[in-house]
């Protein structure tokens, strides 16, 4: 083989050196293809699209349960309580007796009333017999018409004594049975504020106990006033649609997180503001057979204050909340997520009534998005599709095929 020089330098030299910048080039750009391989896959996350549909327009307000009726129990007469009649705590009859107080001048008061009526009974009929006996005497002039008139004076001072001996022995009477404290409506009895021995004053009003009724019961809670002249608006401009108020119904959270079950009835929506905070008052009636309710008792009521025509709602999974915010994670259409916040409405079963932040159509990402970042590329998956197997995220396919 023959070989000559190129400049001085042979021309094998050359050719060797452009072979080996042929490797070099070539170890580099397998290795960029490797890398490039290696590079791990957009995570995959499931997502669904925002459709409107007709929600129900639910608000969550919170609220304070009051006692349907409530009668505070106080003497009527004075005296030293004797008895406590009834069981702290349990449930009355209306009329049934709860205090003894004692009677014994009462019942003196009532003996003498007694007498006094007797003696003015004895007395209008002696009155009543000389009329009797002076009326045909005045006709034949045996008596003169001054002595009748007198005698017939004399019976209507008698017939007005009854009445008022009469009158007397109904006050006595009932002055002797306000010495039984009875309870004045159905229902549960609180604590005594009183012991046995103790005095007690109807010019003071002494309070004894406490009577509640417990079932039905109330529900009272409070709305801002801006809050529900936003709801006419929304019902007058035709996105709302507002039942009557007695067909609104209320549903109610206990304080330890459980759904009480019996569903309630809006029966009062307050016409005045508060002037201090603004806020009008609502009330719903809930039965309460088995007493679960309590006068005081906080709890959190969902009103059911219409429908959304036009409403979104999204699973309750896809929502994040942080320090009192709401946002979800929407996918666009080069397939990149990013964090929009919402304004939720009411929880209806297992969704989020969504006031404003999403449109109809765009993606919200329901599970996944805790492993991506905003502005991170995914892949996304209907729901109930099965996840891409780790083979499929792997170069080559090949599970575990080490290079």
């Amino acid at each position: 083989m023959c070989f000559r020089e190129f400049h001085g330098v042979p021309k094998i030299t050359v050719l060797g050196s452009s072979l080996a910048m042929t490797l070099v080039l070539a170890a580099c750009g397998q290795g960029s293809s490797q890398q490039e391989q290696a590079a791990p896959p957009p995570p995959v996350v499931t997502a669904i699209t925002v459709q409107s549909a007709a929600v129900p327009n639910i608000i969550e307000l919170p609220g304070r349960i009051e006692a349907m009726r409530t009668a505070e129990v106080r003497a009527r007469t004075d005296g030293i309580v004797e008895a406590r009649l009834y069981k702290e705590g349990t449930d009355v009859a209306e009329g049934q007796p709860l205090f003894r107080i004692d009677q014994r001048d009462y019942r003196a008061q009532v003996q003498q009333a007694q007498a006094a009526l007797a003696r003015a009974q004895a007395a209008r009929a002696n009155s009543a017999s000389i009329v009797r006996r002076y009326q045909p005497l005045v006709a034949e002039r045996a008596v003169s018409a001054q002595e009748f008139d007198a005698a017939q004076a004399d019976l209507r001072q008698a017939d007005a004594s009854v009445t008022d001996a009469r009158a007397a022995l109904s006050r006595a009477q009932l002055q002797l049975s306000y010495t039984i404290v009875r309870a004045p409506i159905a229902g549960r009895a609180g604590r005594a504020q009183v012991t046995q021995g103790a005095l007690v004053s109807a010019t003071q009003a002494t309070p004894l106990t406490q009577v509640d009724q417990m079932s039905p019961i109330y529900a009272v809670f409070t709305q801002s006033s801006a809050a529900l002249s936003e709801l006419i608006q929304q019902s007058r401009s035709g996105g709302l649609a507002l039942p009557n108020l007695s067909h609104v119904t209320v549903r109610l959270t206990l304080e330890d997180g459980t759904e009480y079950g019996p569903t309630g009835q809006l029966d009062f929506a307050g016409q005045t503001v508060d002037p201090t905070t603004g806020s009008q008052q609502l009330r719903a009636q809930f039965p309460n057979p088995n007493r679960m309710l309590l006068p005081g008792q906080f709890v959190r009521a969902h009103v059911n204050a219409g429908t959304i025509r036009n409403g979104i709602s999204v699973p309750q999974r896809a929502v994040q909340l942080s320090n009192q915010a709401a946002s979800v994670m929407v996918v666009d259409g080069s397939g990149t997520v990013q964090s929009r916040p919402v304004k939720l409405g009411g929880q209806v079963g297992g969704n989020w009534v969504i006031l404003s932040g999403l449109k109809p159509g765009e993606k919200v990402v329901t599970e996944g998005w805790q492993k991506v970042q905003p502005g991170q590329k995914v892949r996304i998956q209907s729901p109930g599709q099965a996840a891409p197997s780790q083979a499929q995220g792997q170069p080559g396919g090949q599970p575990g095929a080490a290079r």
